[in-house]
């Protein structure tokens, strides 16, 4: 912390306690060059991560939604909720690691998908047909049949339309 009556740099915290609001936490230092009193407030960072979605709006990051959408898909499935869970964290983990604090939601659904694809097939292919909007039952039979044959039916679908 910078003083601010010398710019010296080495102080020391006299007092801390937390505001009135509860919402930061006020210290009190000295300089150690001029020994003059300032105070200084901690507060946490308000920006919140964001998803990108499909058409360009910005949303709020909600991890509840994430889990939303994977017990649709492992509905009476033998998923068990750690299993959920450790999904939802692997994708709150990769929408917090981003530099810009945002992530596209396709980027998010392919990471769900890849991990639903390794833990059950149903569930996989439940999300996949909701998060990829499937227009017709050709394009839910080109993702199964990627899935018999253990390849990504992705690029099937794009080339067949």
């Amino acid at each position: 912390m910078k003083c601010p009556f010398c710019s010296f740099t080495q102080d020391k915290v006299i007092d801390s306690r937390e505001s009135k609001d509860a919402d930061s936490i006020r210290r009190r230092r000295e300089c150690e060059r001029c020994n003059k009193r300032f105070t200084t407030y901690e507060r946490l960072d308000e920006i919140p991560y964001m998803v990108v979605k499909k058409d360009g709006r910005r949303e709020r990051f909600d991890r509840q939604k994430v889990l939303t959408g994977i017990l649709h898909s492992c509905q009476k499935r033998k998923v068990s909720t750690a299993q959920m869970q450790v999904i939802v964290d692997a994708v709150e983990a990769f929408v917090v690691d981003s530099s810009d604090r945002e992530r596209s939601t396709s980027s998010i659904g392919e990471l769900i998908m890849t991990r639903l694809r390794d833990i059950d097939t149903v569930a996989y292919i439940r999300f996949a047909s909701v998060y990829r909007d499937f227009k017709d039952v050709n394009e839910f039979k080109i993702e199964l049949e990627g899935l018999l044959s253990g390849k990504d039916s992705r690029s099937k679908r794009i080339t067949s339309k």
